[in-house]
């Protein structure tokens, strides 16, 4: 397993990204926002169109999350899906996996309750 971490701000958003047999999985920690989603986006894995990337994101550490986040995170499943790969949200919980239920994006991307739910299905 190896772990990256973009340095950042406190209070702002910390995203560790480790590689768990060949998945993608970017641990957030802070508030997903316009100024900070450049730290999530950063973190994604690059596509990969021999074997699809395939992306775990664990939200159980985000408080906040606005539009910033949610395009962030269409872009990846649009970017894992043409690379024949996927997307999967964990841990989302409260205002978080609010937002993510209502702009639909649940539909697109599987929410799993913990990281190894989701690295399972």
């Amino acid at each position: 397993m190896a772990e990256n971490q973009e340095a950042v701000e406190p209070g702002q958003l910390a995203v560790v990204r480790a590689d768990v047999d060949g998945v993608a999985v970017l641990g957030v920690r802070g508030e997903i926002d316009y100024h900070s989603v450049g730290a999530l986006t950063r973190a994604m894995p690059p596509a990969d169109p021999t074997t699809g990337p395939r992306l775990v994101v664990d939200l159980s550490e985000v408080t906040f999350m606005d539009s910033s986040g949610v395009n962030a995170l269409v872009a990846a499943h649009h970017a894992t899906t043409a690379a024949q790969g996927w997307l999967r949200l964990a841990g989302a919980h409260g205002p978080v996996l609010r937002t993510v239920q209502l702009v639909g994006l649940d539909a697109v991307a599987p929410c799993h309750p913990t990281v190894a739910a989701a690295l399972a299905a």
